[in-house]
């Protein structure tokens, strides 16, 4: 089985033109035909916490939202969603609070896809590295509370300039760090802030950074995608 992840920090919806566009998103998520992919900052910060995409707006897609809004309008947990092919089951999804001074979190949901379970976290991670590493610690202290061990993978807004170093040696052997590449700032990106990291069960194949021009203008990040591929069982 291959799957294709993709995580994308969308701005609120904000292009690098100042303008608030939330078809222009769709239309990159579109270009980007990812099976699974998570979202950071999508939605506003203040007030209801409503979120930049519609509901409607992803009822014409091949997605749905993981439920693990805490609010009616919100689409995730402090801005951190999951959408998901429609044909494959959600079988559990949840918000986690992640150890912070500023509003952050993390959301993990388990899903079934042509009968393997699966678990995704997608994550939006503090700008200090002190903050981080305690972050990935939480997270990945969650996923061995979870339930067994099944093929997963954790990707965002990491907010981690160096590949290999910093927060990132929290992850050991088990994982697979994947190199997508720079995705910050769009119009010229310089540096590799959003992440896909997969656990040992996954062989990694092909990734990258979507560039297109609605991906440069869309937000101040790029999406980042990567396929991952499962054995037979």
């Amino acid at each position: 089985m291959e799957l294709k992840f993709a995580s994308y920090n969308i701005h609120k919806a904000v292009g690098t033109d100042g303008r608030r566009d939330p078809e222009r998103i769709v239309r990159v998520l579109r270009e980007i035909d990812a099976d699974i992919i998570a979202l950071q900052e999508a939605d506003l910060r203040f007030g209801e916490r409503a979120s930049v995409l519609s509901r409607a707006a992803l009822d014409d897609t091949h997605w749905r939202p993981a439920a693990v809004w805490q609010r009616p309008r919100s689409l995730g947990w402090h801005g951190n969603a999951l959408l998901v092919r429609r044909e494959f089951e959600i079988v559990d999804a949840h918000a986690l609070h992640l150890p912070t001074l500023e509003p952050r979190g993390a959301v993990r949901a388990d899903i079934v896809a042509h009968g393997h379970r699966l678990r995704v976290i997608g994550t939006h991670l503090d700008l200090s590295g002190l903050r981080r590493r305690d972050q990935l610690r939480a997270i990945l202290s969650h996923l061995d509370e979870c339930d067994g061990d099944p093929p997963s993978v954790l990707m965002g807004d990491f907010n981690q300039w160096g590949g290999a170093s910093g927060a990132m040696t929290e992850f050991g052997r088990g994982w697979h760090l994947l190199a997508t590449g720079r995705s910050f700032p769009s119009r010229r990106p310089m540096a590799s802030l959003d992440r896909i990291v997969a656990s040992k069960h996954w062989r990694p194949g092909d990734s990258g950074v979507h560039h297109s021009a609605d991906a440069t203008n869309a937000s101040d990040h790029l999406p980042v995608w990567a396929r991952l591929h499962l054995p037979k069982k």
